[in-house]
């Protein structure tokens, strides 16, 4: 790649960001791409894994002596810190960068600071630059740095007419093998995985990542939690296997909400505090509706089968609806065909005040 835009580099920044996913965190994930002078691509890195070098540090190292006097592209405002790493923004000063182009200024209040540091010692600064793309490319951190609970996304599978099992209860499988190595990939994006004692009780599921054609583990497992206000999963559940780490999170150990049950924003807080910046919400159609109810639910991905039922469980129960006024309406951002089913990738609506 030679004589690229800015645009162009920041769009394959954005790209390179993405493979930090489910590896980076509790770190964000983050693209770089340096130009020299002439506008030629010299160097590109991502943040693969938390404690490992930034974005801009791998570019840097590529570079060399290429990026002096030249332009750097990075998804995030470069860190201002010192933390397991050195800060970004000495490393682009002592490369004689002249330019840094931002797409996403850093909400880390302990992290931020880079753009100044940088203008400060005489570096151009922009933001804005596919501001939209590098803002959905790292949703869940910048979520959940911005307002200290993580991201939600709440993943379900259904036959086309809603419905979760058939009336006798069998749900095995609803969805086709290819759903159900996405939804495994899905797993491999994310944190944490969190499900209600009620599924654990009636399926036992393992709630890991892994590859179901040889039943390998993922390298990174995501922390299994089980919501148990009562603690009532059994000492052999397939959740408590050494398999992954797991959280049998408790009233008693959480708090408990107006309705006796595990309080779901302070179960929300602990994960954040834990690490956990994105969770996957799967198994249990009722903890679904407290979490749909609660306003906790930011992204909801729906696995649909061309089936139907016509009876039996549907996928979600009680989400605080009376009355069709109060439905949740969502923004639908993605539909995909995976094998013969659809996935349909959503967004609940922001209610007006």
């Amino acid at each position: 790649m030679a004589g690229v835009g800015v645009d162009e580099a920041m769009r394959r920044a954005v790209a390179l960001a993405a493979r930090g996913l489910g590896t980076a965190s509790p770190n964000p994930v983050v693209g770089c791409v340096l130009l020299d002078p002439d506008g030629a691509v010299v160097g590109e890195g991502f943040h693969a894994y938390a404690g490992g070098p930034h974005a801009e540090i791998v570019a840097l190292a590529q570079a060399g002596r290429r990026a002096k006097g030249g332009t750097a592209v990075v998804t995030l405002e470069p860190c201002d810190h010192v933390g397991r790493t050195g800060p970004c923004s000495l490393a682009l000063i002592n490369a004689g960068v002249n330019r840094v182009v931002i797409a996403v200024p850093d909400p880390n209040p302990v992290a931020a600071g880079g753009a100044r540091t940088l203008r400060d010692a005489g570096v151009q600064v922009e933001f804005g630059v596919r501001a939209a793309e590098a803002e959905a490319g790292n949703v869940a951190w910048l979520t959940s740095t911005r307002r200290g609970w993580p991201y939600v996304v709440w993943k379900y599978a259904a036959t086309l007419d809603g419905r979760s099992a058939a009336a006798d209860g069998t749900s095995m499988w609803i969805t086709s093998e290819a759903a159900r190595t996405d939804v495994h990939a899905l797993r491999g994006t994310v944190d944490a995985v969190i499900a209600g004692v009620g599924t654990v009780l009636a399926d036992d599921p393992r709630l890991t990542a892994r590859n179901l054609r040889d039943g390998t583990l993922a390298i990174r497992q995501p922390l299994r939690v089980v919501v148990d206000s009562a603690g009532r999963t059994p000492v052999d559940a397939r959740v408590r296997d050494a398999a992954a780490p797991t959280w049998v999170a408790t009233a008693t150990e959480v708090g408990a909400g107006p309705d006796g049950r595990v309080d779901l924003p302070a179960l929300l807080a602990e994960l954040h505090r834990r690490g956990v910046r994105a969770a996957l919400l799967e198994g249990g159609p009722r903890l679904a509706g407290a979490f749909l109810a609660a306003g906790l639910v930011d992204q909801v991905v729906g696995y649909v089968a061309p089936r139907l039922l016509g009876a039996g469980p549907t996928a979600l129960v009680d989400a605080g609806v009376t009355t069709i006024a109060e439905a949740i309406d969502l923004e639908i951002t993605d539909v995909t065909r995976i094998g013969p089913d659809v996935r349909i990738t959503a967004q609940p609506r922001k209610r007006e005040s």
